[in-house]
């Protein structure tokens, strides 16, 4: 056998083992390190300007990580408490909802006989239960699992810092790494970038500017728990389709059964408003930027979310897409299509 031959299986024998033992090792923070990536793609127009300004590397990455942990650890901090507590007052409030009785009034001859009410009723109750006590538990988690949370933040904060300040250098060697001509490589990186951009802008944010939106209805009327309300409003807005009408209609609906009329009209109003508000906010944002179908996004989102748990908002439809993207590099075609387009 060649020498070179048994030099070159060798070389990739240790390589394999180290590659595998090295994905063994960050497998724990993998998520944190491509979170860490995804806040460098959204905060790097912010970082290019005050580099411009202090013309310091290093001042200008800790500043805007900086400003980051205060947008994450402050919320985190002060909110979870308090979601805690009304997650577990709505769970208490739901053990004695009558939900039989205004619903025979609204359907009645659905609900003729008595069996079959008990049946529906306990049908209903079971679910609610179950899906408030999930409520409860995945917020307690928050707090009891806080220092795994904080490790994992602080590997999100520190390769943000690092990737922030050293974008350049890590961009030419990745594409130093890639089998693909300089074209393709512009187009990839490219449409990569607009598709990140397009989710957290086009989902995350307006979904947040639609819960928020929301959030003010619920505040205004003085709907209980509204802190828990706001934080169900902003995740279901992030949703393609589902929207922010999920958390809303409901309470609208207790509203009237309750005979509150004006909170619920009041609720109706913020809550179409919050709806439309996607029609106007979503072209500002993402018209110039490579998009993605609404299906992909929702069934990325909700597959992230089994998988990576609430973090798989982000990540579901951005892994589907980069999939695509490099399907679309495979084929030698334009990055542009029938679930990703301009």
């Amino acid at each position: 056998m060649d020498d070179d031959y048994l030099k070159k299986i060798i070389l990739t024998v240790i390589l394999s083992v180290l590659v595998v033992l090295s994905f063994l090792i960050l497998k724990p923070i993998l998520l944190s390190i491509i979170i860490g990536i995804i806040l460098t793609v959204i905060f790097a127009p912010v970082y290019d300007w005050l580099y411009k300004t202090t013309k310091s590397q290093n001042l200008s990455a800790a500043i805007v990580c900086f400003v980051l942990i205060l947008l994450i650890i402050l919320p985190f901090w002060f909110l979870t408490p308090i979601f805690v507590k009304q997650s577990f007052e709505v769970y208490l409030v739901s053990q004695q909802v009558d939900f039989i009785t205004p619903l025979k009034a609204i359907f009645p001859d659905f609900f003729a006989t008595e069996a079959f009410a008990a049946e529906i009723g306990s049908i209903i109750h079971s679910f609610v239960t179950n899906a408030t006590n999930s409520l409860v538990n995945s917020l307690a988690k928050l707090i009891v699992n806080f220092p795994t949370i904080f490790l994992q933040l602080i590997v999100v904060f520190f390769t943000f810092f690092f990737v922030l300040k050293e974008k350049e250098q890590i961009v030419a060697y990745v594409k130093s790494l890639l089998p693909f001509s300089k074209d393709i490589e512009r187009r990839l990186f490219k449409s990569s970038k607009e598709i990140t951009l397009s989710v957290v802008y086009g989902q995350i944010l307006i979904g947040m500017i639609q819960g928020i939106i929301v959030s003010i209805g619920f505040f205004i009327f003085g709907i209980n728990n509204a802190m828990l309300l706001t934080l169900l409003a902003i995740l279901a807005g992030m949703f393609p389709v589902i929207g922010t009408t999920i958390v809303w209609l409901p309470v609208v609906i207790y509203l009237f059964i309750a005979g509150n009329t004006i909170p619920a009209i009041g609720i109706t109003f913020f809550g179409v408003v919050s709806n439309l508000i996607d029609n106007i906010l979503r072209p500002l944002f993402v018209s110039r930027l490579a998009r993605m179908h609404p299906l992909l996004i929702l069934i990325g989102m909700i597959g992230g979310l089994f998988f990576f748990g609430i973090l798989g908002f982000i990540l579901g439809p951005l892994i589907i897409a980069y999939g695509l993207i490099m399907l679309e590099v495979y084929r030698g075609r334009q990055i542009s299509g029938i679930f990703i387009r301009k």
